[in-house]
C-alpha cells in the first residue's frame, strides 16, 4: 500500500484480499460434475427400480 499525499493506492491482490490462482474454478467445476453425476445416478437408479 503506498501513500500519495491523501491518496491510498493499493494493489489488486491487496484489495481482493486473496490470490488470482485458477484453484478455485477447478474446485467448482469439479463439485458441479460431481452433483450432476450423483443426481443422475439417484434419477436413473429411481426410474429403473419403480414399476410402471
Amino acid at each position: 500500500m503506498e501513500k500519495h499525499g491523501q491518496e491510498t493506492h493499493i494493489t489488486t491482490e491487496e484489495a481482493r484480499g486473496g490470490e488470482t490462482s485458477n484453484i478455485m474454478r477447478w474446485v467448482l467445476a469439479g463439485g458441479l460434475f460431481l452433483a450432476i453425476g450423483a443426481l443422475t445416478i439417484i434419477w436413473v437408479t429411481g426410474a429403473l427400480i419403480t414399476p410402471q
